[in-house]
């Protein structure tokens, strides 16, 4: 590629909407163009970036079996509503009319598709296990697009489907995924990506990991442990909570007056929130009564938690007029439960001497013991963890990351081939349901990774596997000889095996060397005329690990040799 002819203008200044690295730096060095909120048009560099990684998840997926298909962008409305989700997801998913007034959906993930299609090829167990891939182009209506590539509506995805006749043979297969994935991000160059455990959402299932590179810009929260290592998204994290050695008193009714809050009720009494109980009151889909979750006073509601128990979308409780609940005092002991549904935190197991709403305005308990007070109860996790709880495998403690998603698997089970009826012949002639696993990874967000873990001021250092190009020549200007003559003999060599950009614009120092680095090529060629008259050209990387001066003679096997090494760093 010559770089005068490369579309794409590259900039000093760094744009006022972007405000992660890969977002400036993709926009500075002329990579991506916004179209509109959440969606980009991309230019040739993070085009060629995009193949490359294309080419790795290709390559990986069909090791362990994958067979490539691709399904249609628009699907029709009744494969979503077959498997419930037509009605389920909310406006992230986009519906419309075509000219017949059938209902259409723009995919923003195949299940559906990827079980219409198996179900009608896939009849005897002797075809079990497959996986299906495809690289598609999925949208979804993000109410929050940011960061440039990284939460945007309409994305490339490879979205994987397997397909197995038993729990044990899918274990099988999602630890070869799950390796899969890893030497995925170790050839793509991001090897800092980590896995952990997550909750699977929308897309159910009972097992589900999600792979996270660590970055400050991430907005998922990752619960990390410094001392064994464990990693979880704070959806499913888990954790111990401190002994809170309390003295058992009797329960007595104390009148409170307009104190609504934990932060009141443990003012007045003296004593530090994880004394007290708190109740916290919830919408349930399709349901009309409310659930009432009891958690210790210190702690949060996880709702991704509360979510997978019920079985349902969860909303604040807000229809205060048509509840006989007493807002701001509700509490266990004596409570009417007829109407409610009720669920208690595992934080509440065997407390006692607990401060709790009296379920009556302007009045609370104290003493509460909930073994003596309650009848039997059965204890659920729901609890946010909390930075400084110890660790669920060990004594560490618990810390925060912030983590860029940039790939999830999740073991579905029989979520979508048992309610889309798809079944097959068992070896006992009988009629099964097969059982799925589904693996994602979206190649933009691995594109925007790669910059945030590997850039420093002046643009992206690329790893050499996804580069846009492997070696950038930049030929400086002279007044004696014709440099340009010279980088174009080398750029036709080089170009025979290697992917090569050559700078022929004859543009100051500075100019070349910004661009080249907003481009961030690995290795760069420096022809100036003070080393061409001693013979020489100059080698340095992106990285800056090497620099040297070698004859121009040798420049294609030193260029070769220096490939090499930064394919073996991978």
């Amino acid at each position: 590629m010559l770089l005068s002819k490369l579309l794409g203008e590259r900039f000093k200044e760094k744009p006022q909407e972007a405000k992660s690295i890969s977002h400036i730096f993709l926009l500075r060095g002329g990579y991506i163009r916004q179209v509109a909120n959440g969606l980009f048009t991309m230019l040739l560099p993070a085009q060629k970036v995009k193949v490359n990684i294309e080419k790795i998840i290709r390559e990986e997926m069909n090791k362990i079996d994958g067979q490539e298909v691709i399904f249609p962008v628009v699907l029709p409305g009744e494969l979503w509503q077959e498997s419930g989700r037509f009605e389920s997801v909310g406006s992230e998913l986009l519906r419309m009319k075509d000219r017949t007034d059938k209902d259409l959906v723009l995919g923003m993930t195949h299940e559906e598709a990827a079980v219409h299609l198996a179900r009608s090829e896939a009849k005897s167990y002797t075809q079990y296990p497959f996986m299906i891939y495809q690289i598609q182009t999925k949208f979804r209506d993000e109410a929050r697009s940011r960061g440039g590539l990284i939460r945007v509506r309409e994305f490339t995805m490879k979205d994987a489907y397997s397909f197995h006749t038993s729990n044990e043979d899918l274990d099988a297969y999602y630890d070869k995924c799950l390796k899969a994935y890893n030497e995925i991000y170790r050839r793509t160059g991001v090897p800092e990506v980590v896995c952990v455990e997550s909750d699977s959402g929308m897309m159910g299932g009972n097992v589900s990991h999600e792979f996270m590179l660590l970055a400050d810009i991430g907005e998922d929260t990752i619960v990390v442990c410094d001392s064994c290592g464990y990693m979880s998204n704070m959806e499913v994290a888990t954790g111990k909570l401190a002994a809170v050695m309390k003295e058992e008193k009797a329960i007595e009714k104390i009148h409170t007056p307009k104190m609504n809050t934990i932060a009141d009720i443990a003012k007045y009494f003296g004593v530090s929130e994880e004394h007290t109980l708190k109740a916290a009151v919830y919408n349930v889909q399709d349901k009309s009564e409310p659930l009432v979750i009891f958690i210790r006073g210190d702690l949060q509601v996880n709702i991704a938690k509360v979510q997978k128990i019920v079985k349902a979308a969860i909303t604040p409780y807000e229809d205060y007029e048509n509840c006989d609940l007493a807002f701001g005092f509700i509490g266990p002991y004596k409570m009417n439960t007829d109407k409610v549904t009720v669920i208690y935190d595992k934080s509440l197991k065997d407390e006692t001497n607990l401060i709790c709403g009296g379920n009556e305005a302007d009045y609370h308990y104290s003493g509460l013991n909930m073994n003596r007070d309650l009848s039997a109860i059965e204890y659920v996790d729901v609890a946010e963890v909390k930075e400084g709880q110890c660790c669920p495998n060990c004594n560490g403690k618990l810390t925060f990351k912030r983590g860029i998603e940039v790939g999830n698997i999740f073991k579905l089970g029989t979520k979508y081939t048992d309610v889309m009826k798809m079944t097959y012949v068992d070896q006992d002639g009988k009629s099964k349901t097969p059982i799925m696993g589904c693996y994602g990874i979206g190649v933009g967000r691995l594109i925007a990774s790669a910059i945030e873990a590997h850039h420093d001021d002046y643009g992206p250092i690329w790893p050499i596997s996804i580069a846009p190009w492997q070696v950038h020549i930049c030929a400086l200007k002279s007044k004696t000889m014709d440099i340009n003559a010279i980088g174009a003999e080398i750029y036709g060599k080089l170009s025979q095996e290697f992917e090569v950009i050559f700078d022929d614009r004859g543009a100051a120092p500075g100019v070349q060397f910004a661009d080249a680095d907003l481009l961030g090529v690995p290795v760069r060629i420096v022809l100036g005329e003070k080393n061409l008259k001693n013979g020489n050209v100059e080698i340095v990387t992106r990285d800056k690990s090497i620099k040297k001066l070698i004859a121009k003679e040798d420049v294609y096997e030193e260029v070769a040799a220096i490939i090499r090494e930064l394919q073996q760093r991978l």
